[in-house]
């Protein structure tokens, strides 16, 4: 859960993981979707559970590399859903923490392109569709819309409801 909470991978990418990608304290990551090399920091805590995890493989963090990968993916999907479920979290799913990552990372005022090679989309506008609501700096835009409107003085119509009409052609 760490894993996928601190770098945004996929649950399927974190099964998969391979020891070798974790040098130091990064994550090196190559999504074949973008084709973009990338080392992203992982926090100390996070490289001390990987450190802890009980060695099943010496390639691999959670998987013995001997079973199919959708197997061994469904495997711990099965697992996390005990997870949630014991914790009372209705409809919990590991991309919960994907989500988790990416939004957190938005409101700390990454750019959207930024997030999108973190995340491995193969296009920014998967990454807008998906978290444009949550960019930081919209918001902030959107809220100080709202503001500066409810500080306006209301105009004044007569005692009557204004009608919007569509404006005449200006030639």
């Amino acid at each position: 859960m760490l894993l996928i909470r601190y770098s945004g991978l996929r649950i399927g990418d974190a099964v998969m993981l391979e020891r070798r990608r974790v040098t130091a304290d990064k994550l090196f990551l190559y999504t074949a979707k973008t084709g973009t090399p990338v080392y992203l920091p992982l926090p100390d805590f996070v490289l001390t559970a990987l450190e802890a995890v009980p060695k099943i493989s010496e390639q691999y963090f959670f998987w013995s590399g001997e079973s199919k990968r959708d197997s061994a993916t469904g495997d711990w999907r099965r697992a996390l859903k005990g997870v949630f479920k014991e914790a009372k979290i209705p409809d919990g799913h590991a991309h919960r923490f994907r989500d988790t990552y990416a939004v957190g990372l938005l409101q700390s005022g990454v750019p959207m392109d930024r997030l999108s090679v973190l995340l491995g989309h193969s296009s920014i506008k998967v990454t807008e569709k998906h978290y444009s609501p949550w960019v930081r700096a919209r918001l902030e835009q959107l809220e100080a819309d709202v503001q500066r409107t409810s500080e306006a003085p209301i105009p004044d119509t007569g005692g009557t409801l204004a009608v919007h009409e569509k404006p005449e052609a200006v030639d």
